[in-house]
């Protein structure tokens, strides 16, 4: 298994660095860097600060990704999932949840709120053609896989 070092700058009191909470875990868990307990509504959306800021190596990125119990339980979820850190940002981590619940939800100070990945990052080289080559799916679109398609439901 290959290893980045990834450096990382702790910029708020309370901020904590983040964990792999198993050998086999893709992703370590962040927590929220909170002076006091913060309330989500049902519906409402909000930037949650972690405290940490990322030095992260050029080809690479940090997907921030939901925490599969919050959003079970109690309807919390990273709204930009996956959320990108790219790799010339030096700024504060704050992650984007939403309340998908009936219930309000409350975020304490140091609870894990979303999980981080790294992952590589290909650059592409876009090159403008006139034909694209054919497939099997063609131009079908929004929910087209996995069924047998008898006509374009885009020319429909």
């Amino acid at each position: 298994m290959e290893t980045v070092s990834v450096n990382l700058k702790l910029i708020a009191r309370g901020a904590s660095v983040p964990a792999y909470q198993t050998m086999g875990a893709s992703g370590c868990d962040v927590s929220a860097c909170l002076e006091e307990a913060l309330v989500v509504a049902p519906g409402q959306r909000l930037a949650v600060p972690t405290g940490l800021a990322f030095e992260i190596p050029e080809g690479y990125e940090i997907q921030v990704r939901p925490r599969s119990g919050l959003a079970l339980r109690q309807g919390l979820t990273v709204l930009n999932a996956p959320g990108t850190i790219d790799a010339d940002y030096r700024g504060e981590l704050k992650v984007i949840l939403v309340n998908l619940g009936s219930e309000p939800v409350t975020i304490n100070p140091g609870d894990r709120i979303a999980q981080l990945v790294l992952a590589t990052v290909p650059k592409m080289q876009l090159t403008v053609v006139e034909i694209l080559g054919d497939s099997a799916r063609g131009a079908n679109g929004f929910g087209s896989t996995g069924r047998e398609a008898t006509s374009n439901p885009i020319s429909q």
